[in-house]
């Protein structure tokens, strides 16, 4: 846009003078120019020229001089910025004109090289506050936009834990910025098998969170078709790879528990490894890593069984958990993860989920996460139950 200059005094030579020393720059449309013999004129053309956004103003002028201008226009709901000009001595006047709000100031007789100094100064700092403000306003609408894209989110994840004779399950997820790229969930296949699963979507904010419901979504759906988890894993990966452009992946931990006997079958594609937390084994870190998902036509798929007892918890979390940082940039690590996890044996999946998340809590120390932080706890209830012949 134009920059466009109103310039306010009762000269009648100063009109000419100024559209002659700027004429190549009104020529090359670098800058225009519009004129009013005193304020009251310039109120009516700042009316009906909203696009004006520098006045240049003498301040001894008949029927409303500068001075009064200034207090006019600021009270105007716009942004201007405005240059008195004066003599050389009325330094009392021009002292109330920089107090009333005015930019700068030039003085009489007018020396146009310190004119167009000003001018291309003053025009610079508009601009500068134009900036400002076009990116404020795209900040303010993002930030709305977070917002709502946080409030999707939450509702995306399971937030109702369900109550089984069986199993208890509990989850938390924890953003690093309003929405993240993590997700855990659960649901039922039949009456007596549970699905559930942890993930964890690379990069951070309004991407990782719409890859993160894509994945998510793409994952149960496929679960719901009765594939095994080996199965499910390679099917969310070719439709992943197939959609992607390969600079967004996941990394997904996910599982089908038979509510009746304890018996779980696993996966884990590229996802901090999952343990168990039994009363009478200890703790059990679950060997394989695997590859990503949504990068290799082939990935590496760690799969397994394993044969829960009534009371043992199976806990998943995103590497979130143990890359917290404190304020001295240390890391909570994978060994203190693993400590605060000695003491959960027989406590609840709630109670578990809750102390992991209170250890991180008290590391970290209110220093700002660079990625989202998510735990999941499944705990077995029922006793395993011969199979029907």
């Amino acid at each position: 846009m134009t920059p466009r200059v109103l310039v306010v005094d009762d000269e009648p030579d100063l009109e000419p003078l100024i559209l002659q020393r700027f004429r190549r720059k009104i020529r090359d449309g670098e800058i225009e120019f519009r004129f009013a013999r005193n304020g009251e004129e310039a109120l009516s053309v700042l009316d009906e020229d909203p696009s004006i956004n520098l006045v240049l103003s003498d301040i001894n002028m008949p029927v409303m001089d500068g001075l009064t201008l200034l207090t006019r226009i600021a009270g105007l709901d716009r942004m201007l910025k405005t240059v008195i000009v004066s003599a050389y001595d009325d330094m009392r006047n021009i002292r109330v004109a920089m107090n009333r709000g005015a930019f700068d100031f030039l003085t009489k007789p007018i020396d146009f090289q310190d004119f167009e100094t000003t001018l291309v100064k003053t025009l610079q700092e508009i601009a500068s506050i134009r900036e400002f403000t076009k990116h404020r306003t795209e900040l303010v609408a993002l930030q709305n936009e977070l917002a709502v894209a946080n409030r999707i989110q939450q509702a995306i994840l399971p937030r109702e834990f369900p109550t089984s004779p069986h199993f208890e399950i509990y989850a938390r997820m924890l953003p690093a910025r309003t929405v993240g790229g993590d997700f855990y969930d659960f649901f039922e296949l039949g009456k007596d098998r549970l699905a559930f699963a942890v993930g964890d979507v690379s990069g951070k904010g309004v991407p990782a969170a719409i890859y993160m419901a894509v994945s998510r979504t793409l994952l149960r759906a496929t679960a719901l078709q009765g594939r095994n988890p080996l199965e499910c894993m390679l099917h969310v990966n070719h439709v992943l790879l197939r959609q992607g452009e390969g600079d967004m992946f996941v990394t997904l931990f996910y599982g089908q528990l038979h509510t009746l006997t304890g018996e779980v079958e696993y996966c884990i594609a590229g996802h901090q490894a999952p343990c168990v937390i039994s009363e009478e084994r200890g703790l059990e870190v679950l060997q394989g890593r695997g590859t990503m998902l949504g990068i290799f036509d082939d990935p590496e798929v760690a799969t397994g069984t394993l044969q829960l007892a009534p009371g043992d918890v199976l806990f998943s979390c995103t590497d979130g958990v143990i890359d917290a940082e404190r304020p001295d940039e240390q890391n909570f690590t994978e060994a203190k993860l693993l400590e605060a996890l000695h003491g959960c044996a027989g406590r609840p999946a709630r109670d578990i989920v809750t102390s992991v998340f209170d250890a991180v809590t008290g590391f970290s120390a209110g220093a700002p996460q660079a990625d989202d932080v998510t735990a999941l706890a499944l705990r077995f209830l029922a006793s395993p139950v011969a199979p029907h012949s």
